[in-house]
């Protein structure tokens, strides 16, 4: 893979995981299921958590509540293309959110603490279209905990 190939398809992956975080602060969740393949998996191995499949994606993500308000914030976003159609990604998470909130007419909630800190490991197949998708993500939460309620 020529060097200009490897920077468009690490910027496409990097761009996908900004869209994936983007798609679930701004109440559209279930959509984060049209970033994955069809047999993608989201994975917590705390817990033995699995998410299996483009559909039981959107249901999970679908089922979020409609009042909670967050923000994630991405760093350290570090892809690694292993071949013409593949790529792998290690990024850093830090997430702030509270249940509750009705503040959709400008209002704010009061600032906290994170509810998470961690890292995910992601892995992306590129499609026959051409488009970078996500084939399995793995969280990781060294720091967690419940989400508070306004």
């Amino acid at each position: 893979m020529d060097p200009i190939e490897q920077l468009l398809a690490e910027r496409a992956c990097q761009r996908l995981l900004l869209d994936l975080v983007r798609r679930l602060d701004f109440q559209e969740p279930a959509s984060v299921a049209e970033l994955f393949t069809e047999d993608g998996t989201w994975a917590w191995p705390a817990g033995d958590r699995l998410v299996r499949g483009r559909e039981a994606l959107r249901a999970y993500f679908g089922s979020r509540p409609a009042d909670r308000l967050s923000r994630r914030l991405m760093s350290n976003v570090l892809v690694e293309v292993t071949s013409a159609d593949t790529a792998t990604a290690t990024s850093y998470f830090t997430t702030y959110r509270v249940d509750g909130y009705d503040g959709y007419d400008g209002g704010t909630a009061p600032a906290g603490p994170p509810v998470r800190i961690g890292h995910y490991e992601d892995a992306f197949r590129r499609s026959a279209e051409g488009d970078w998708l996500l084939r399995n993500r793995t969280v990781f939460l060294p720091f967690a905990g419940p989400t508070p309620r306004l």
